[in-house]
């Protein structure tokens, strides 16, 4: 029986009416199948289903008679194909390499397993771009994901291909991962909620540490907060062995969403930290969010960060593109092979020759700088409660326009058939490149770089129809106070009935 008002119902419902007997786990993943065969060809959101696998794991669940326990019981979910590990399915990482070298994992990685205790059910991998790597999901490998807003744009990245599924209602929740705003960023393009949690918050093993030197954590895009509250209480708490802890819950983070918080000293900035100028659209969804929040009983103040563009810039750059020569140089050491520049996209390897560039020394100096910052802004946060800008510099742009032009391509592939770092780095190619991708997204990676909890809540629409989030930040290990604001926001301007013309 097809289930009329599976695009209109978010997780925690779904789950609340499988539990009930209302809905049966096979009619989600009916209506899920139905939904990714219809949508996905005309948004490449879906890079590998994964029915069958999911028609198994039910039927083992229901000869256990479990097939209707867990908060997400039966509901269908994706995972963003970079990091997490999922049993029977390869992990490509965007990379034309090793989709065509990598097998199937053999094990769940720790938050997949968490995520399947829920009840919830895989369906399949989402896009992302190369490593990661980009604030839009356009991979060689794979191709771009669309924007179900407008097709002709980008839904944002890294979890592009998450957010795009999640807003087209192919199903209602997708894990997404965040080093750069890559939760934040695609929330906002495609009208979503989006929370990155504290540093330390979701585990990362058992095959990994720390993710980015610290900077990456995984969670997930929802439609509603309490998904978003559900599944990080599903999914906190420190694994065996986890390098960083992050500070103990009073309760469940879902009990937040309902509570409506004290009344709370916001800072609102709207000045382009790492970037050069802000669209008007973005200034007046940071306005009418103020508005609403005076009206809500909250004191909202112009704040004033203290945070020096060329130095942030310059540092993050340094520990990226180290972490992406070890990742190079890991991946070699696994096939046992040579890297190659032919295996990677141009701006993939010429930042991992910028990794090679650096020393050790350098590597050390800029994560000292970035880790110093953070120390200036727990300082500044002392002041509020929560910070308010907007997520990110303008509407989602046309498809094509935020990566490297062909000649920045060409370029890109001259010195890397050069195989010179010193001549890479003497040239400022990449850093000249970056700087277009921090005017986009100015506000994010600081939040990455000091570990707090940040959020993208889609409180606006321009008028194209284009969703254009807003971001709030609260202090290290704080998501109660952010998923208590956020509850209060839902309550006050509803958002899960609007839907993009492909989610209908």
């Amino acid at each position: 029986m097809p289930i009329d008002d599976y695009d209109d119902l978010d997780a925690t419902a779904l789950g609340e009416r499988v539990r009930s007997g209302e809905f049966d786990p096979a009619q989600l993943l009916a209506a899920a199948r139905e939904r990714i065969e219809r949508r996905n060809p005309a948004l490449n959101a879906v890079i590998q289903p994964a029915f069958e696998a999911a028609e198994r794991e039910l039927a083992l669940r229901r000869a256990a008679g479990t097939e209707r326990e867990g908060v997400f019981a039966g509901v269908p979910v994706l995972v963003k194909d970079l990091v997490a590990s999922v049993h029977g399915l390869p992990t490509w990482h965007g990379s034309r390499l090793l989709r065509a070298r990598l097998g199937p994992a053999t094990r769940d990685s720790e938050m997949v397993r968490r995520l399947r205790a829920t009840g919830a059910l895989i369906v399949g991998k989402t896009n992302t771009p190369e490593f990661g790597l980009t604030p839009y999901t356009e991979p060689e490998s794979c191709g771009p994901t669309r924007n179900p807003w407008d097709t002709a744009r980008t839904p944002g990245g890294s979890s592009g291909g998450s957010a795009a599924a999640v807003a087209a209602r192919m199903v209602p929740l997708a894990t997404g991962g965040d080093g750069g705003g890559s939760i934040r960023i695609p929330a906002s393009c495609c009208g979503l909620f989006g929370l990155k949690p504290t540093r330390g918050r979701v585990p990362s093993g058992p095959d990994l540490g720390e993710l980015w030197s610290g900077y990456a954590i995984e969670h997930g895009l929802t439609r509603s907060v309490r998904d978003s509250a559900a599944l990080l209480d599903a999914l906190a708490g420190m694994d065996c062995g986890a390098p960083i802890p992050a500070p103990p819950q009073a309760r469940p983070f879902v009990h937040e969403v309902g509570t409506t918080p004290a009344r709370l000293r916001v800072g609102l900035s709207v000045e382009p930290w790492l970037g050069h100028r802000v669209h008007d659209d973005c200034v007046q969804a940071v306005q009418a969010a103020a508005t609403l929040l005076r009206e809500l009983g909250h004191q909202v103040d112009d704040v004033s960060l203290a945070i020096a563009r060329a130095p942030f810039s310059e540092s993050y750059l340094t520990v990226l593109a180290a972490n992406v020569r070890c990742e190079i140089d890991l991946i070699a050491g696994m096939l046992r092979e040579r890297a190659h520049r032919r295996d990677y996209e141009a701006a993939t390897w010429a930042l991992g020759l910028m990794g090679r560039a650096y020393s050790g020394a350098e590597v050390l100096a800029a994560q000292r700088h970035l880790q110093l910052l953070g120390r200036a802004l727990g300082r500044q946060f002392e002041t509020f409660d929560v910070l308010l800008t907007p997520t990110l510099a303008a509407p989602p742009p046309p498809i094509g326009t935020l990566g490297p032009t062909p000649a920045e391509r060409r370029q890109l592939a001259v010195l890397g058939a050069l195989n010179a770092p010193w001549l890479l780095r003497a040239l400022g190619a990449l850093p000249q490149m970056a700087e277009k991708v921090f005017d986009f997204i100015p506000y994010t990676p600081v939040f990455n770089v000091t570990g707090q909890p940040a959020m993208s809540v889609p409180l606006h629409w321009n008028a194209q129809g284009l969703p254009i989030g807003v971001q709030f930040v609260g202090r290290f290990g704080d998501e109660a106070t952010l998923l208590q604001l956020a509850g209060q926001l839902e309550r006050a301007r509803p958002w899960a009935q609007r839907k993009p013309a492909l989610g209908t």
